[in-house]
């Protein structure tokens, strides 16, 4: 008892356990994960001798939120990397410490319970210790040991320059550290530009990345035979999981967790090197439908966006069917309101749009963000069935929410795999694979394109470039050649379906069909992972991290299991790059400001019994907006109860980057039939925002009418006009009807 106590009061113990909880346990979780390069080691070393300096001797009560944000910090980092094969950005640590995503998004539990456990264990250790020592004061450590967090952070950094490495930014930096690089990064660059005075700075080439290219030969000697159209897209799936993929780019990763599907691909028109050009589902529906890269930032998305015209939206790929003559229909296995895909599918063009209150039949698994993908499946071979039944040609786009984030799956899949996410993956593949089956057996595909992609990708462990790796399987009625040579992505979707019927394509759409062959290269881009990437046609890939510095690779195409080295800058010519996203983003709308969007309907929503999350039960689709500093939002809401008698509970709440803003929203209002809820509320942005999103949530019984949900940004003075009002008004009453 005596040695444990004398162990415990050492003069030294404080300071022995904030090393075990501040660079023992980051440097532990990095070698149990494999994390291997000897940068992230250096990284924890520099970040936690720069934490035990910070906080020892400090009392307990200021050493605590300090370890218990570097805590979060440390487990939010290895669960989002394995999670989505990214590390968190600035966005991210706002959202993550939101309790009610957390607790969402985490409702399968840790990925890495064992680092949690570690984790916290190392904490409460360390406070217990500063607890027994409170009336203690420790040695002071000698003043050069702050010589030696400094010394670490400029080698890293030097190395960094020196010896440009491909690594993944989770096995080069700890989280800390790579955000203080970045602000030390964006910091030089603002000196930069103003040392620069007013230079204005030279406009990037955009032709090569916004032009309809349909010069090359045709695959096909004639308009394809098909008579319908069926586009699958599967939640987070990277290309690397087709074996065909694989195999043509000579890919190390060699993990077959979609084999019925690889069996499939041989079967199909495979496109190995495809391009997923962003992060989030609706940005990769609006790349794939609309022919056009949607931001590449985290400004409000074209999609939403798109609701203000009537002439794009006319060119994307539903309208044009239905042009045609198709019959067009959405199905996905989610609620529709959520990014508001209820609004943005009918403005594409889609006749029908159905989300997960469509399914009747009980599902197979409790899943927060939807129907489990073997319920979805066989539901949509049902709705298949029923477009047989009519005599137009159609066309159905299908979405699946199985493989998102907590990844759930039956327990036999849970026990043949590793981890959740593979077990949701595989149980995808059957899925999948029954529903492909079931349309062959009914004859469908012999008469139907097929096309299988993803919205994005979740990314893998070590595989160059996982996180914009995609896929484009293509099942048609013709021969097509197993491979498709060429770089192609997303944004050539719409113009390939076009192109394969023979319709006339609109010129606004930009891209190449993936039905013809190319001799040369063209230029594409990416941001996913919090990389930007560019390829230029010619040969040589570029890459740009979050420190604004730019890595030239040559490469034939944009997907490659490795590239050759070929110099790095910064400057102008970085800037150049990404001036090229900045252009990309902007080809909707020159700015955000007056942009009207009306997120109300008629249409009679039922209401839960009570609020269980903010995301799921989300009544409102007004999400990721884009706000410029020093301008002021208006909404203005109508919200009713349908059923007499009935008294609904509203409450609406407002979130930057996932977290809660502060605001005087209303909470908890009751709203009846004769007594509906009539607000103008106001608030003003002294800072921009974005990703920016209103939860309107409510409970009780019956169903409400959202009649008006309208959203206006504006300069401040142009508030006070009434024409301006009215304008909006008309505005609104016309997109509701």
């Amino acid at each position: 008892m005596n040695i444990v106590h004398r162990t415990l009061t050492h003069p030294r113990a404080t300071l022995a356990a904030l090393a075990g909880c501040v660079l023992l346990i980051p440097m532990g979780l990095r070698l149990a994960l494999g994390w291997s390069d000897p940068l992230g080691y250096l990284s924890d070393i520099a970040i936690g001798t720069l934490l035990m300096m910070v906080l020892y001797r400090r009392p307990w009560w200021l050493a605590l939120p300090v370890l218990l944000a570097w805590c979060a910090l440390t487990l939010a980092s290895i669960e989002l990397v394995s999670a989505v094969g990214r590390m968190p950005t600035p966005a991210d640590i706002q959202y993550l410490i939101d309790p009610q995503f957390v607790e969402n998004s985490s409702s399968g539990g840790f990925a890495h319970p064992w680092g949690a456990a570690a984790t916290l264990a190392a904490l409460a250790f360390c406070l217990a210790i500063q607890w027994v020592n409170r009336s203690r004061q420790p040695p002071p450590l000698p003043r050069h040991a702050w010589a030696m967090p400094v010394a670490l952070l400029l080698v890293h950094g030097s190395i960094q320059s020196w010896r440009p490495s491909e690594a993944d930014q989770w096995d080069l930096f700890n989280l800390p550290h790579q955000l203080m690089t970045a602000s030390v990064a964006a910091g030089q660059e603002h000196l930069e530009q103003w040392l620069s005075g007013d230079t204005p700075e030279p406009a990037p080439p955009m032709e090569g990345l916004t032009r309809l290219d349909l010069e090359g030969q045709k695959l096909l000697a004639a308009p394809g035979r098909a008579r319908n159209v069926l586009i699958i897209t599967l939640e987070g799936i990277p290309g690397a999981y087709l074996e065909t993929n694989r195999q043509a780019l000579q890919s190390r990763y060699q993990e077959n967790l979609m084999p019925r599907l690889s069996s499939w691909a041989e079967r199909g028109m495979n496109t190995p090197n495809y391009v997923l050009h962003s992060h989030q589902t609706i940005r990769g529906l609006y790349a794939m439908l609309c022919g056009d890269y949607d931001k590449l930032d985290d400004g409000t998305p074209k999609g939403v966006e798109m609701l203000n015209q009537t002439q794009r939206n006319q060119a994307c790929l539903p309208a044009q069917l239905r042009k045609n003559g198709f019959s067009t229909h959405f199905l996905q296995g989610a609620g529709l309101r959520f990014m508001a895909k209820d609004r943005i599918m009918p403005h594409i063009g889609f006749d029908t749009t159905l989300g997960m209150e469509w399914f009747t039949r009980p599902a197979y698994l409790e899943f927060p963000w939807g129907k489990d993908d073997k319920t979805f499946f066989e539901g949509a071979l049902d709705y298949v069935g029923q477009l047989q039944q009519t005599d137009k040609p159609w066309m159905l786009t299908l979405l699946t929410v199985g493989t998102h984030q907590p990844y759930s799956a039956p327990d036999d899949y849970l026990e043949r795999y590793d981890t959740a996410k593979q077990a949701a993956v595989g149980y995808l593949d059957d899925a999948l694979d029954n529903f492909l089956a079931g349309l062959e057996r009914q004859g469908i595909l012999e008469n139907t394109l097929v096309v299988i992609t993803s919205d994005e990708s979740h990314g893998i462990d070590d595989v160059r470039l996982a996180s914009s790796w995609g896929f484009n399987l293509t099942l048609a009625p013709e021969p097509l050649p197993t491979i498709k040579q060429g770089v192609h992505g997303h944004v050539d979707l719409t113009a390939s379906v076009l192109d394969y019927f023979g319709f006339e394509i609109p010129i606004s759409l930009s891209g190449r069909s993936m039905f013809r062959h190319y001799e040369t290269g063209r230029e594409i881009m990416s941001f996913t992972n919090g990389k930007l990437r560019y390829h230029d046609g010619k040969g040589t890939f570029t890459e740009c991290d979050f420190l604004q510095r730019c890595r030239d690779y040559k490469s034939e195409g944009f997907i490659a299991d490795r590239a050759t080295y070929a110099g790095q800058y910064g400057g102008q010519r970085a800037r150049l790059i990404a001036a090229r996203a900045t252009a990309l983003d902007q080809t909707l709308l020159a700015t955000p400001l007056n942009q009207h969007y009306q997120f109300g309907s008629n249409e009679k929503i039922p209401l839960p019994a009570h609020v269980s999350n903010d995301w799921t039960d989300n009544l409102i689709g007004a999400q990721y907006l884009e706000m410029p500093k020093g301008t002021r939002t208006r909404v203005s809401l109508t919200i009713r109860a349908v059923d007499k008698g009935h008294a609904a509970y509203i409450s609406l709440k407002a979130k930057e980057f996932e977290q809660d803003v502060p605001m005087d929203l209303p909470t908890d209002v009751a709203v009846t039939s004769d007594q509906p809820l009539v607000m103008d509320i106001h608030f003003d942005n002294p800072q921009p925002r974005k990703a920016f999103s209103f939860h309107l949530l409510g409970h009780g019984a019956g169903a409400i009418e959202i009649s008006d949900f309208s959203v206006v940004t504006e300069l401040p003075d142009q508030s006070d006009q009434p024409e301006y009002l009215d304008d909006m008004q008309d505005d609104s009453e016309a997109q509701s009807s």
